[in-house]
């Protein structure tokens, strides 16, 4: 079992940065990904961003040139660097990871953490 922990959340005005991390109880390097997800209230959690064991990395459309995902192998760590924060980044933020054991895929979410953008 692994224990993804979300920290960072808060309220930030519109323009403003937050840095979100997400750390591990074990090391993430095998894991086949991490990504963070959001959900807003009254819709679907939706992919943010991913970061794969290669450090490839992939954004959801609405948040290119604003976010960045990155990790920090040694500290167990995916981190999630938001600027330029509009009202509709307002969400809960999740961190997963996604692995394979014995052919089998699966999967750890966190708890979450709560991002609110002020207009």
């Amino acid at each position: 079992q692994v224990r993804l922990v979300e920290s960072g959340g808060g309220l930030v005005q519109a323009g403003g940065s937050l840095r979100l991390s997400c750390a591990a109880s074990r090391t993430i390097f095998n894991f086949n990904a991490m990504g963070w997800y959001r959900q807003a209230l009254g819709k679907q959690r939706e992919l943010v961003a991913v970061i794969t064991r290669g450090g490839t990395t992939n954004y959801a459309d609405s948040v290119k040139g604003r976010f960045t995902i990155s990790r920090e192998i040694a500290e167990n760590t995916v981190n999630l660097q938001m600027n330029s924060l509009k009202p509709e980044d307002t969400a809960a933020y999740y961190c997963k990871a996604d692995g394979t054991r014995d052919s089998r895929p699966y999967d750890y979410w966190g708890q979450g953490t709560q991002v609110t953008v002020s207009s």
